[in-house]
């Protein structure tokens, strides 16, 4: 799954960062408000951290605005406001859920996995094509009795080509979905996956293939 955090303390930002990745979770990171409404309207992410002050815009203001626009991202806000009007003008906002300044980790990670259960109630765990099942819950990728673990990025890779079938999907595209705009890594990284991936494929007796239109990019497709 895939998280934007917003938050403009740096340090802090790091640390969440990796306790996240981790923890399974692909991550995006902003420091101000702004921003935040950008990578939201223009990413495709699963749920959404907030803190409330930032610069330029703050965490309820930039909520407020993607609500407006029909946006129902689930959304955790964080606080060093403790106040229960504070709480509640969150909470009014359109967060989903609060948590004060400071945290134990142990604590934000099950706050995020009870907001990801609230949308898996109408996101299904199972997503199938053709004869391959792929287990969101367990990150699995089945097909009749054989089974394979994914790696948290080939998951994803896997679960944006299964939920969009023969949609075609460029490598910067994959890149700036899964990996992020301010990832470090190189573009290598989406060939890597998508090779591992149809060995997977392949091993599993898959009636799917991983297919690269010449000069667009790539699509999941059915054998003929």
């Amino acid at each position: 799954m895939k998280l934007l955090f917003a938050e403009d303390d740096r340090d802090l930002c790091r640390a969440v960062k990796v306790l996240l990745e981790r923890s399974g979770y692909s991550v995006d990171v902003v420091h101000n408000g702004v921003d935040a409404v950008d990578y939201v309207r223009a990413g495709d992410y699963d749920g959404l951290i907030l803190d409330w002050m930032m610069p330029k815009l703050d965490g309820v203001a930039a909520l407020k605005r993607l609500r407006g626009e029909g946006i129902d991202l689930p959304c955790l806000m964080l606080t060093a406001r403790s106040a229960v009007d504070d709480r509640v003008e969150g909470l009014d906002a359109g967060a989903d859920d609060y948590l004060s300044k400071p945290f134990q980790t142990r604590e934000l990670l099950a706050r995020i996995r009870a907001m990801m259960r609230r949308r898996s109630a109408i996101v299904p765990d199972l997503l199938r094509f053709s004869n391959l099942e792929l287990n969101r819950a367990t990150m699995e990728l089945c097909c009749g009795n054989r089974s394979a673990k994914l790696t948290n990025k080939a998951f994803q890779l896997m679960e944006l080509l299964m939920e969009r079938p023969r949609a075609v999907f460029s490598a910067e595209q994959l890149m700036e979905h899964i990996w992020g705009w301010d990832s470090e890594s190189e573009i290598n990284v989406v060939w890597v996956n998508i090779s591992s991936l149809r060995k997977k494929l392949t091993e599993l007796g898959a009636r799917v293939e991983i297919r690269a239109k010449r000069g667009q990019g790539y699509f999941l497709e059915e054998k003929p």
